[in-house]
């Protein structure tokens, strides 16, 4: 049995299209605690636009990643994202919970085109109720595809997950757990991947909308290589790195542009379904592409609104040696997702 055998661990395996990424989480303290930490990079075609074009390599990357924590495979929590899974908030009778799961199938049929190709699932908001005989309900739809998909490729690896996630959730884990306080009114997290930028809404700290938008980092390289006709290592170098630049200035501009009108526009279409005085409060950014210098202030300035590195280490507990020899500061805004996923205990 290997170091983390212990059934008290749960290990949070997060796919994504330049990285994959593995973080190990005790649950046997009375706080969980993170205990390992591996990044394996993807070549850069292995997946392409959420599509995996070489099954075989990046299995490969997945089991040599959790070989390098010596992690139990039958404690990985897997997730999947994307515009294949729906989330909505929705209002419907009181039910019992034995009952909610048939009611959930006739709701779902009204807001999920083509119900019989999804996986459904839900969560009841406000289980006490007060008496109301309306409850409000969180409905959950993935594509079916969309999760065979990812079952074929961790099968391959030799995985077969304790559980499946959605993105969406559990980026909130992990926010929630860092960021008590932002649980409160509407909130923006924006995980800035490698080719996707995930826009999440939260109302009250609840998850009710998602979004995905065709920006990252690759994005970001390619415009500095054509308008700037920089090498795609110097472009590399720019988009990692530490200062601003007037190249990487003008390219951000442009892109944070697109995610301030994304945010912009989830939060005009839940204007009348939020709490409050429907505004969104604060933005929070997390994933490899928050880290681009100026990013995250660009997306202030444009908003008008605080705008915030998330670090999923803020408020947790690390063991000596979980980063080993990686660069807290740097990896850190990667693993807001694979901690997430990590957080949910077996």
């Amino acid at each position: 049995m290997g170091l983390f055998g212990r059934k008290k661990t749960t290990v949070g395996l997060d796919i994504g299209s330049g990285l994959v990424k593995v973080a190990v989480i005790d649950h046997s303290k009375s706080t969980p605690e993170l205990i390992k930490v591996a990044i394996t990079p993807l070549p850069d075609d292995a997946i392409v636009e959420g599509e995996v074009m070489d099954p075989h390599l990046v299995s490969d990357v997945i089991r040599s990643t959790i070989e390098s924590v010596d992690a139990n495979t039958k404690a990985v929590v897997a997730a999947v994202g994307g515009r294949d899974v729906i989330i909505k908030r929705i209002k419907t009778e009181r039910v019992k919970e034995a009952q909610a799961r048939e009611l959930m199938r006739w709701e779902a049929e009204q807001h999920v085109p083509d119900v019989d190709s999804v996986e459904l699932d839900f969560q009841i908001l406000d289980e006490d109720g007060d008496g109301r005989d309306e409850m409000s309900v969180l409905l959950v739809a993935a594509k079916r595809d969309l999760v065979e998909a990812k079952l074929r490729i961790l099968a391959e690896a030799g995985i077969t997950p304790s559980s499946m996630d959605v993105d969406a959730f559990a980026l909130h884990n992990a926010f929630e757990l860092n960021y008590p306080d932002a649980m409160s009114g509407a909130v923006g997290l924006v995980n800035i991947g490698h080719e996707v930028t995930n826009i999440n809404i939260l109302d009250d700290g609840v998850p009710i909308l998602t979004r995905d938008l065709p920006i990252g980092t690759r994005r970001i390289r390619e415009d500095l290589q054509r308008e700037h006709g920089l090498s795609a290592a110097d472009a590399e170098a720019l988009i990692r790195g530490y200062d601003r630049s007037p190249q990487l200035d003008s390219v951000i501009l442009q892109r944070t542009e697109e995610i301030a009108t994304g945010l912009e526009r989830a939060i005009a279409f839940l204007s009348t379904s939020l709490k409050g005085d429907g505004q969104m409060k604060a933005v929070y950014t997390c994933g490899g592409g928050s880290r681009t210098p100026g990013l995250t202030e660009s997306l202030g300035q444009r908003l008008k609104k605080p705008v915030e590195l998330a670090n999923p280490l803020a408020n947790m507990s690390v063991r000596d040696g979980a980063l080993e020899s990686l660069v807290t500061d740097e990896v850190a805004p990667l693993l807001m997702l694979a901690i997430g996923l990590a957080l949910r205990k077996n």
